[in-house]
């Protein structure tokens, strides 16, 4: 029901906030580098590489500019999914290999970030008609997701643990099955009861959360970059959750998609103003405590 006008000034909005945080990255490759290693060889840090990925194959596919199976389309989804098989390649291979990266020891809800990122470039594929591509990436999405489904799940001893102000990203536990939910839509052409059993899996997840509220309750007592974690899995949800409301066609699908998607605007505009609000606490203040905290700061971040 909106204008498009309005459809244009949000995806051009993101578009130019993605740009900016690339460039900055960039700049954070060139010129730290030792950083970026450092990144790379952290347990939590290495899954945030793929999220710009994620970023770009999403908005990508939500191009009010060219459609799908247009030159344009195809030559930027290699230039995105590329890096992601790259990634793949070493960690998973690390995985498989029990290399630096020994997947009981490292295992963190970021890890699905990984999955996610081949879920997202698999969709992307099938909207162009590559069906063969898109089934190669959700093939290596959904065996890793159910490993790794597994070992977050078991806890074993010994196993990394991520900082009590990064909770929020347990939240990507139903992101992973409603992209696969998507994912599986555009592949077979309908939202089919594979999809709906990813769908329903993650809305088991999504109550298991919220029924929980003493998780998070550290996490909240000040606002933290971390918060956006909410944001993204929600709106997946609130998508997978209109696709099966198109499928059933009836009333009880419908009350759900209009209360998932009313949840998850309502997150993202809050998140918006906190983070808005909260913009000089990400600078770095004059003095040595102030120092201090912002590199705490940072460190929990990444």
């Amino acid at each position: 029901m909106l204008p498009s006008t309005t459809f244009i000034l949000l995806w051009s909005l993101a578009l130019f906030s993605l740009v900016s945080l690339s460039l900055l990255y960039l700049l954070r490759v060139l010129f730290h580098f030792d950083m970026v290693k450092s990144e790379f060889l952290h347990h939590v840090g290495v899954n945030y590489l793929f999220a710009p990925w994620i970023s770009w194959l999403v908005l990508l596919q939500a191009t009010p500019f060219f459609k799908p199976k247009e030159v344009y389309f195809l030559v930027l989804w290699w230039i995105f999914v590329v890096p992601i098989v790259v990634l793949d390649i070493k960690i998973y291979g690390q995985w498989i290999t029990k290399g630096k990266r020994f997947l009981s020891g490292v295992a963190n809800p970021t890890s699905q970030l990984s999955v996610i990122a081949n879920l997202v470039g698999a969709r992307a594929a099938a909207q162009m008609g590559w069906n063969e591509c898109a089934l190669f990436l959700f093939a290596i999405g959904m065996s890793h997701y159910l490993v790794l489904f597994v070992t977050l799940y078991q806890r074993l001893p010994g196993s990394s643990s991520i900082p009590a102000m990064l909770r929020p990203v347990f939240f990507l536990f139903l992101a992973t099955p409603s992209m696969a939910s998507l994912a599986w839509d555009s592949i077979y052409g309908k939202f089919d009861t594979s999809s709906k059993m990813l769908f329903f899996l993650s809305l088991f997840l999504f109550l298991s959360l919220i029924s929980r509220p003493a998780l998070f309750k550290r996490s909240m007592r000040k606002f933290n970059i971390s918060w956006w974690a909410y944001s993204f899995p929600l709106t997946v949800m609130a998508i997978a959750s209109t696709k099966y409301a198109q499928e059933m066609k009836n009333t009880a699908s419908h009350v759900l998609m209009l209360l998932l998607s009313g949840l998850s605007v309502i997150v993202s505009l809050v998140l918006m103003i906190f983070t808005a609000f909260n913009s000089n606490s990400f600078l770095p203040d004059h003095g040595d405590d102030a120092m201090r905290s912002t590199s705490n700061q940072r460190s929990s971040i990444v």
